[in-house]
């Protein structure tokens, strides 16, 4: 439970909490939230001690990802965070200004280029300004640092202009900026590991690539440069391990203990077959009440899709919360079986499925500061199929999010009608998070690929095609009598306010987060577009949902419900079938022809009427802070939680305290 101490005593607990402060400093597009850690107090000093190391492993990893998204990155914060430190000129000046905005949009997106969008920041400072700060303000002793190197970057808008490029009809590695890949092009690329699929075990392929850096040295030679204790991002890693191990002791159980002695082994091996062994190790560790992830996870990053970037999240399980998700787990055959989609792509028996809503302790690497609300792992299709998965909702997170948008005005702006808001106000949290779970739970739990397909072979659409695919599932099930059955809806119009929300966001709203101009280029969004957008075609014939016209602005109306959820399912069975054949044209066509372009007379009016909102489109969180209390021996006797560090303050902590690799990762 959440307690506090004030000058004069002790304040209630209800008093702590309604004094919780959520909400934080606003910036650029962004707001910064803060989540609280519920029973953190209630927990075994065994088990706080286990997410105080697990936690340290966590942050040790932070350099990394900034590596990953740009090789300059590194270089380029470290000047930034000098002249925010040392700078002695007016600070409340127009160019110091901009660069203070530049820097925490930096560092909210662990690089120069925005973390959703991906185009490169432009900087609010000139270059002049810039060069004299440095020149006669600062003393640059590290050779790694080329003031013009890193001038030609931040300033000049034709260099590194996005960090994961996915336009048709180009070279993705060429055009992207992320550190994945060096001298090679795309061909290169998927010839390379093309091979080693060809050459390796097809009945259980490890994640070709995952956990490189693709190099084409000067003699024309393609390699891997493989992330390891011993290798690229090894003093780094080093120090994730050496705190894995500090966790070990007070892992909860033996299985949790060779959880971390094979996550250990991968880091210091680079095996990949190491690493499909943790995953199973980890899937099938079920009972713990605190859990972790740590690692190469996540492929957005990679506009091919293979290598993962870097993050970590410790938590420990809701109790309470969980009932809901242990409910779905428990009934995952029926779901399965009851699935529109084409019986060939169905799994005859699914295995391991198992669900919980967690409080998240701490956020890093690609979690931090914007985060998921939700994780499904392991990504290896063999293992999902043959060991199961762990599904996660962050009810913690996702309770600070339902807080900050209170009463922000948006409903009032983009909802069609009161009848609507109603439903909206009435259901629309407890929808929202049911459709997180069956998202992560069964959604990219359901389904199979065919013999002999390839899970990488719709490869720049894997992504979209695999959110919609989760996405889809989610929403065909939310209207169904099961869930009213199971207790998880109230009644069969519950879940309305989820179709309307995902219908306009999908065809309106979620335009707030793109400049004017620019397609849709992540994953989760040309998803959203794609299931609304094709949805709303299909319907065009009945009448299903409409775009009206009311005081000069668009709004959705939806006419039929229940046909609306018919065309997800029709659409839930077509997305199966393309992941399940890996039907490559289809995703191509899907995805360029529904999730991509914008019409930019409806992109300008949702800005325009967004931004008399004057609400962030973009959250994310600060950590709280653990510091371990212990006796003259070194015991920790205590592991004591704060939330007031202050967003800059641990951006600069977190800096000065947790960076070893070099500036210039080779």
């Amino acid at each position: 439970m959440f307690s506090a101490l004030v000058a004069g005593g002790c304040v209630s607990e209800k008093q702590a909490q309604d004094d919780f402060k959520y909400s934080d400093e606003r910036f650029a597009d962004l707001q910064m939230l803060r989540y609280k850690v519920e029973g953190f107090e209630t927990l075994s000093l065994k088990q706080k001690t286990f997410i105080y190391y697990l936690q340290e492993a966590a942050l040790w990893g932070r350099d990394i990802l900034w590596d990953q998204n740009g090789r300059y990155n590194l270089r380029i914060r470290k000047v930034l965070e000098d002249i925010y430190q040392q700078y002695d000129g007016d600070r409340e000046n127009k160019e110091f200004l901009g660069l203070e905005t530049y820097l925490k949009r930096t560092w909210f997106s662990n690089g120069i280029h925005h973390h959703y969008g991906c185009e490169k920041f432009v900087p609010e400072f000139s270059e002049k300004w810039f060069r004299e700060v440095v020149n006669e303000q600062l003393t640059i002793d590290d050779e790694a640092i080329d003031l013009d190197e890193l001038c030609h970057v931040i300033f000049n808008p034709d260099v590194l202009q996005k960090r994961v490029n996915l336009a048709e009809g180009v070279d993705l590695i060429q055009t992207s900026a992320s550190n994945y890949y060096e001298g090679v092009s795309q061909a290169e690329a998927e010839e390379f590991y093309a091979k080693q699929k060809a050459e390796g075990d097809t009945l259980h392929p490890v994640m070709y690539g995952m956990n490189s850096r693709l190099v084409k040295d000067a003699n024309g030679r393609i390699y891997e440069k493989r992330w390891t204790t011993n290798g690229l991002y090894g003093k780094a890693l080093q120090k994730v391990v050496e705190n894995l191990k500090l966790a070990r002791p007070f892992a909860e159980d033996a299985k949790q203990q060779e959880v971390i002695d094979k996550l250990i082994s991968y880091y210091e091996t680079g095996d990949l077959k190491t690493f499909d062994q943790y995953s199973i190790a980890w899937v099938e560790n079920t009972q713990p009440l605190v859990d972790f992830v740590n690692g190469f996870i996540e492929c957005y990053g990679d506009p091919l899709g293979l290598k993962c970037s870097w993050e970590s999240i410790v938590n420990f399980k809701d109790m309470e919360a969980t009932k809901r998700t242990e409910t779905l787990s428990q009934n995952a055959q029926w779901f399965e079986d009851h699935s529109p989609v084409d019986a060939a792509f169905k799994k005859d028996k699914v295995k391991g499925i198992t669900a919980k809503v967690i409080n998240a302790a701490i956020l890093a690497g690609d979690l931090y500061p914007s985060t998921a609300i939700g994780i499904n792992l392991p990504n290896s299709d063999w293992v999902r199929k043959d060991h199961g998965s762990k599904s996660v909702t962050i009810g913690n997170l996702t309770d600070a999010y339902n807080k900050a948008a209170k009463g922000n005005g948006f409903t009032d702006e983009f909802v069609y009608s009161q009848e609507e808001k109603d439903l909206i106000e009435q259901y629309g949290d407890l929808c929202d998070d049911l459709h997180t779970d069956l998202h992560e739970c069964l959604g990219h739990g359901s389904g199979k690929l065919l013999e002999g397909v390839d899970g990488d072979s719709l490869k720049a659409y894997g992504s979209t095609i695999e959110e919609a695919r989760a996405d889809l599932f989610a929403l065909y099930y939310l209207p169904d009598q099961k869930l009213v059955d199971l207790g998880l809806t109230p009644n069969k119009e519950a879940y309305k306010s989820s179709y309307y929300v995902q219908m306009m966001n999908g065809m309106m709203t979620q335009l707030v987060r793109i400049q004017p101009g620019n397609n849709i280029e992540e994953a989760h969004m040309r998803n959203r577009a794609l299931i609304a957008r094709w949805s709303f075609e299909r319907g065009k014939a009945e009448n299903v949902c409409e775009m009206v016209k009311r005081d000069g602005k668009t709004f959705l109306k939806i006419n039929d419900y229940e046909k609306l959820r018919t065309i997800f399912g029709e659409l839930l069975a077509e997305i199966q079938r393309i992941k399940s054949t890996g039907d490559f044209k289809a995703a191509q066509a899907l995805v360029e022809n529904y999730g991509v372009k914008i019409d930019p007379a409806l992109h300008q009016e949702v800005l325009d009427r967004y931004q008399k909102l004057n609400i962030a489109p973009y959250k994310g969180f600060i950590n709280p802070v653990y510091t371990a209390v212990k006796d003259s021996k070194g015991n920790i006797t205590d592991v004591k939680i704060d939330y007031t560090e202050g967003y800059a303050d641990q951006m600069l902590r977190y800096s000065r305290d947790y960076s070893v690799l070099p500036l210039v990762n080779e």
